[in-house]
């Protein structure tokens, strides 16, 4: 048996050495085994072949014994756990009844009991000042916010700006020291492959640092918000980890870890990340002072090029987006575009698609100039437009309706594309539109949501501010509403 054995591995060394051209004696040189040998060749061969690249694979043992140890002690004190907590009222049994409302009026609710809702989250330390990026959904529509940095030290913070949109919110505590942060890398620069760290408050077991790759760039519609470019990694993610830090082997950030694709409630290794080219656009404004960021305007509307469409217009593969309205007078009208044409690329970044190029207006921000390779009645064009704030064609004259009326405790604004576009809120015609609900108002018990169009109350088209005012003043004890939500028709009836 053991004549067989080394039979086997002569005859073993003898194919290596005629498959790598090692020679005999460098095969048994040092009593290396041939495997240790042959690494050392293929990572020698890496090196000669790679030299001067950026990136390349382990293959030598010592390689392979690398820690990610320095890495994560230079990063992790900037991550930070954010728990946020709000004070709710639990719904009575009484509420909605049609009985108790005829008697006691409209957005009867009964007896209620406070209740205290709690979350947490991760957060990403981005300025030594005490600047903090995480998810918006991570505070909500918290009363209190407190940040826990990694040794375990509590700070209250104030909320500076939050975007839903985005799903990002920039925090400020005040520790009274310089402290530990993360520089926030190109993003751009990332590629599919790319070793990354997942640094986090899973499940709140405390901070947790997993590793994986880049999987794929530019994610959209994943279903998990409004943001359509993110970056894809299989590194663990898990809830609480949304607000952490996506880190590259650098030891900067690239991405906040936002949202995952689970059957389980656990990782399957499909997570995604915001990039942080998008976090530098918030950061940059909330530095500046804004309490909201502030996308820019070319005032066009775009959508997907099907298959068909792209075939229609002679291309080789569905890609870009395709402009579907131009608004008279903006800087889409004034530098040309029309409706059907294509925008391919932007600044030398391909567009896959309308989620890619919203990405990129938003990162390069109101003021810019910006260029547009795009494919216009047939013919391959370049055009330069300057990125404009969203105008206010009207005040907006936000009031909030107090009084008996069921619109007590909301929040009414006239309609301008500024307004619409912080909401988020595609409307066209005459209206006024809902910013706010208070808590626990009876706007809020009735069901009235941030983003209603009031189109019309008891029968009288609304097209102001005053006007909803005014009606909300009467002491009509039956009301009607048309309500325009999220682009349906609804009708509801109260009696008071």
């Amino acid at each position: 048996m053991m004549a067989l054995f080394k039979a086997c591995r002569v005859a073993l060394l003898s194919i290596l050495v005629v498959a790598t051209g090692v020679p005999p004696a460098l095969a048994q040189e040092g009593g290396q085994s041939a495997g240790e040998i042959l690494l050392d060749l293929f990572a020698g061969r890496d090196r000669q072949d790679n030299a001067g690249a950026e990136r390349r694979v382990p293959l030598s043992r010592d390689e392979m014994q690398l820690s990610f140890a320095p890495l994560v002690k230079a990063t992790a004190p900037a991550v930070v756990n954010v728990y946020a907590a709000r004070l709710v009222q639990q719904r009575s049994p009484f509420a909605g009844d049609p009985f108790f409302e005829f008697f006691f009026g409209p957005g009867f609710s009964g007896p209620t009991r406070p209740r205290m809702e709690q979350s947490l989250g991760s957060g990403v330390i981005v300025d030594p000042s005490g600047l903090i990026v995480t998810n918006n959904h991570v505070i909500g529509d918290a009363d209190e916010i407190k940040v826990a940095l990694s040794d375990g030290e509590e700070f209250e913070s104030t909320v500076v700006l939050r975007d839903e949109r985005a799903d990002l919110a920039v925090l400020q505590i005040d520790a009274g020291r310089d402290l530990d942060y993360l520089e926030i890398a190109d993003s751009d620069a990332v590629e599919i492959g790319d070793l990354v760290l997942a640094i986090g408050n899973p499940f709140g077991v405390g901070q947790t640092v997993t590793s994986g790759i880049v999987s794929a760039l530019a994610r959209n519609r994943v279903g998990v918000s409004d943001f359509g470019f993110f970056i894809q990694t299989d590194a663990a993610i898990n809830p609480g980890n949304s607000g952490g830090a996506l880190i590259s082997m650098s030891g900067k950030l690239i991405g906040i870890n936002t949202a995952i694709v689970s059957r389980s409630g656990g990782s399957i290794g499909i997570g995604f990340a915001i990039p942080s080219n998008m976090v530098r656009a918030v950061i940059d404004q909330a530095r500046g002072g804004a309490d909201a960021f502030e996308r820019p305007y070319i005032g066009a509307r775009f959508d997907t090029v099907t298959p068909a469409i792209a075939e229609s217009l002679g291309m080789r593969r569905p890609s870009g987006a395709i402009v579907t309205e131009v608004d008279r007078g903006s800087p889409a009208d004034r530098a040309g575009i029309r409706p059907g044409d294509v925008v391919l690329s932007m600044d030398g970044h391909p567009i896959e698609h309308p989620d890619a190029l919203e990405y990129r207006l938003e990162t390069a921000g109101p003021g810019r100039t910006v260029t547009f390779a795009m494919l216009s009645r047939g013919q391959r064009v370049a055009v330069d437009l300057t990125l404009e704030q969203v105008p206010e064609t009207v005040p907006a004259n936000e009031t909030q309706i107090a009084g008996t009326s069921p619109l007590s405790g909301a929040t009414v604004a006239n309609i301008s594309p500024r307004v619409l576009d912080r909401l988020n809120v595609r409307f066209r015609g005459e209206g006024v539109i809902v910013t706010d609900v208070r808590r626990g108002s009876t706007a809020d018990r009735i069901g009235f949501k941030r983003g209603d169009v009031l189109i019309a109350i008891n029968g009288l088209q609304i097209d102001t501010v005053d006007t909803v005012a005014e009606i909300a003043a009467s002491t009509d004890r039956s009301w009607s509403f048309v309500i325009n939500r999220d682009g349906r028709i609804i009708r509801q009836f109260f009696r008071g």
